[in-house]
């Protein structure tokens, strides 16, 4: 049986040389339906035995053109399309729309609404975190820390509800602030998890951080370099893990980030190892804001005065024809948003997440575009695996954090 030598030039620039026997290659699909892949997406993998020769990634599964369909919804309208993004940490989409609409309004909202941001999106970043490192290490076979982790995320949708009524597709919040302000029982379950969480998050670190079979298996994996990471336009932690210290939150604030002390972790690799550790690190600084926050919530309301996307109370709708009025008015949409054009951007879970929004003066957007980190990283996929093992692969998938509902959007 003849052996054939294929060459590949590798993310390190240097050419590398591997067997194949008799020149053969094996045309492998990863995905779409695959559980590996975490989602609605292809590889088309061309395969020298287990060792990746090449990959072309497909996507558009569950495309559903939400971009066009937020051009015909009232402002207020568009923010549960906004769940669907990544929607393992929704409230940061909805509070990134929200955002960028009183951006071009000339909405100012006071501290407090800040704060209470604050806390929903650093609550939001650990449940998006917790379900990403948690499946790197399903992905490398140790399942017991992401089932222990689970019920912690599900203490945070406890948390949700209590503000906003759901868990998954959140639509929490409004253009302005709040529907309604922390209750004495989200009061409670916040002390709780500030107190109960930290310990039990070192659990899940024990197992895995310094776990030899766990280091093995992800240090190397799926590296990439902070010069090709920027070619790339990568953002968020699989930036930050190849060397860069770029985040959104600091580099310009928003919600009164500013008043907050923490770290930017960073690594040096790039690889499946330092994404993992960079979200674990990120965990810890998003609980010590969230404890800045809570410890000194101002005193205020919890929504600017913009009656234009806030409903009347129900009893007022019923005796006041005013009341009556805004009521229809704001189910309607009938509220015009001024002209004009406006980017504004929020660091989500996974990266820079913006929204670029042109508007003619009517009460839809005539343009709208998300700006979404996975479609954009998910591009360097093929060069970070190419000449690595099929097993390399899934766990380099992982720890990228590709969720379909932000790549196809």
């Amino acid at each position: 049986m003849s052996v054939e030598k294929w060459q590949n030039i590798g993310l390190d620039g240097k050419t590398h040389s591997y067997d194949s026997i008799e020149g053969e290659l094996a045309t492998l699909n990863l995905g779409p339906t695959h559980p590996a892949t975490h989602g609605i997406f292809q590889n088309v993998l061309k395969m020298d035995g287990e060792r990746i020769h090449s990959a072309e990634p497909t996507i558009g599964y569950i495309h559903r053109a939400f971009e066009k369909l937020a051009e015909r919804r009232p402002f207020n309208q568009v923010t549960p399309i906004t769940d669907r993004l990544n929607y393992c940490s929704s409230p940061i989409n909805n509070i990134g729309w929200h955002l960028t609409v009183e951006k071009l309004a000339g909405i100012t909202v006071n501290k407090r609404v800040d704060y209470m941001r604050v806390i929903i999106m650093e609550l939001a970043r650990i449940t998006d975190h917790l379900v990403c490192n948690a499946v790197i290490g399903v992905d490398t076979g140790a399942l017991t820390g992401f089932t222990y982790m689970m019920q912690w995320r599900e203490k945070v949708y406890e948390l949700y509800e209590e503000v906003c009524g759901a868990r998954l597709t959140t639509n929490i919040g409004r253009i302005g602030g709040f529907e309604r302000d922390f209750n004495q029982t989200f009061h409670t379950k916040l002390k709780a998890f500030l107190k109960e969480f930290p310990k039990a998050f070192q659990e899940f670190a024990n197992l895995l951080e310094r776990n030899r079979i766990f280091m093995d298996r992800t240090i190397g994996a799926g590296s990439i370099s902070a010069e090709r990471a920027l070619a790339y336009s990568f953002t968020g932690p699989n930036l930050r893990a190849a060397g860069v210290d770029y985040d959104v939150r600091v580099m310009d604030p928003y919600s009164s980030y500013q008043d907050f002390d923490f770290s930017i972790p960073v690594g040096e690799s790039g690889d499946t190892y330092d994404r993992f550790m960079v979200r674990q690190e990120e965990i810890l600084q998003s609980l010590k804001i969230i404890q800045q926050a809570y410890d000194n919530l101002p005193e205020g309301n919890y929504h600017s005065d913009v009656p234009e996307y806030y409903l009347p109370e129900k009893e007022e709708v019923y005796r006041s024809m005013e009341a009556l009025i805004w009521h229809f008015k704001v189910v309607m949409g009938e509220t015009p948003i001024p002209k004009g054009e406006v980017y504004n951007c929020v660091e989500g879970g996974n990266g820079e997440l913006g929204f670029y929004l042109v508007s003619d003066g009517g009460r839809t957007p005539y343009r709208l575009h998300f700006r979404r980190p996975c479609f954009i990283y998910y591009q360097a996929f093929p060069e970070m695996i190419t000449g690595a093992f099929l097993s390399d692969a899934i766990i380099t998938m992982s720890s990228m954090n590709v969720i379909a509902g932000e790549l196809d959007a």
